[in-house]
């Protein structure tokens, strides 16, 4: 019996098991990555996985390991940039989650080991990162302009006024809560970061104004509830705080002609 058991063969685990295992024991149980790390190697990997349905004519849960070619992996990345019009960053990005689910499944899969590391061989794409813009004094100023009386007004000028004091990513900005807030003595604000970094960032007393005037105007917002929620009561996302910026860009280049020959993101 004992000899019949050592014999017996362990079959590896299939190509949907181990993107499950990737994703849920991997990434979350033993990694403990940040939800926005997750989801965005979720994309990436949906994005392929979507990709190499259409050229190989499998489903995912046909596939194997030894599917991922480097040739595959290379038509994948060249059809983020011409098709999907996606930066060499992003494309780097993309290519840094494959690879982190090559780099599990080769240790799971141990019988696949050598076109996981053909496939881990493909390179990151090198890359002359632009200068960052900025915009002068009269430009922010005309950016960011008055409250104004109406609700989502007031909300988005304390989301730019934020932006200009603290020089958060939006991702930040966005995800701060009322409670994060210290309005008095020492005003500041509690920024929770990338790769979970904290820190705090002190507070101009123009902005430090502003936010005591919207949290009177909305006396709902407390402790847990965002400081610049959406219609509905919800943190507002990235692109909905992109989308405000570029209105009020508009409305700003009535007064500073200049910002329309401006690319201005939040990060300027």
């Amino acid at each position: 019996m004992r000899e019949a058991r050592s014999n017996r063969k362990i079959s590896p685990p299939s190509f949907p098991a181990l993107v499950q295992q990737f994703f849920t024991e991997y990434l979350v149980a033993q990694r403990a990555l940040s939800p926005q790390t997750v989801a965005s190697y979720r994309d990436g990997m949906t994005l392929f996985l979507g990709y190499a349905t259409r050229q190989l004519g499998k489903q995912p849960m046909a596939m194997q390991l030894t599917d991922i070619t480097p040739e595959l992996i290379l038509k994948f990345l060249a059809h983020l940039e011409r098709e999907r019009h996606n930066s060499v960053g992003s494309r780097n990005l993309r290519l840094t989650a494959l690879r982190a689910f090559l780099k599990f499944a080769g240790r799971r899969d141990v019988t696949a080991l050598h076109a996981v590391e053909r496939a881990m061989a493909v390179p990151m794409k090198r890359f002359e990162r632009p200068m960052l813009g900025h915009l002068t004094r009269p430009e922010m100023i005309a950016v960011l302009g008055q409250p104004g009386t109406e609700w989502t007004s007031q909300r988005d000028h304390l989301l730019l006024s934020l932006l200009y004091n603290t020089g958060a990513r939006v991702s930040e900005i966005v995800g701060v809560c009322v409670a994060d807030v210290v309005r008095n003595g020492a005003a500041c604000v509690h920024l929770h970061g990338k790769g979970r970094k904290d820190r705090s960032v002190p507070l101009w007393k123009t902005t430090a104004a502003a936010i005591r005037a919207w949290l009177h105007a909305n006396p709902q917002l407390r402790g847990p509830a965002a400081l610049l929620p959406n219609r509905t009561g919800h943190p507002m996302t990235r692109c909905n705080a992109a989308q405000r910026l570029a209105l009020a860009v508009d409305r700003a280049s009535v007064a500073q002609p200049s910002l329309k020959s401006k690319r201005v993101s939040p990060h300027t």
